[in-house]
């Protein structure tokens, strides 16, 4: 049996790049090891790992279907990582507002020089 402390939690799970391309996989449909290697340029056997942590971190479920292990999207367990990061949209809300009025302000500044050119 696997310790708690043992268990990859959702951070270290989606900071992989290859994990985060089999998270974008399986959200279309569930699948079995073998259809998901075909999609990676890798052994089976590391499929079968970075499955391991998806799964113990929550982010993908494990049935077994007959002989073979299908693996299925657990979207809900992306709230956590949802949750963490809206703390950090007013930072980016923030930004984009200055943003907004900066170019809008540029905008009436070069409005007004036009307006005055013309006039000249």
């Amino acid at each position: 049996m696997m310790s708690a402390a043992s268990k990859y939690d959702i951070f270290q799970a989606i900071a992989d790049p290859t994990r985060r391309k089999m998270l974008r996989l399986l959200a279309d449909d569930e699948m079995p090891v073998t259809v998901i290697s075909n999609h990676f340029p890798m052994s089976r056997t590391a499929v079968s790992k970075h499955l391991r942590i998806l799964s113990e971190s929550n982010l993908v479920s494990v049935e077994k279907v007959g002989r073979e292990k299908r693996y299925k999207l657990q979207a809900e367990a992306l709230l956590e990582l949802k949750q963490w990061l809206s703390f950090y949209e007013q930072f980016w809300d923030n930004k984009m507002t200055k943003l907004k009025y900066i170019v809008e302000h540029d905008e009436s500044e070069t409005v007004q020089i036009q307006d005055v050119n013309k006039k000249s």
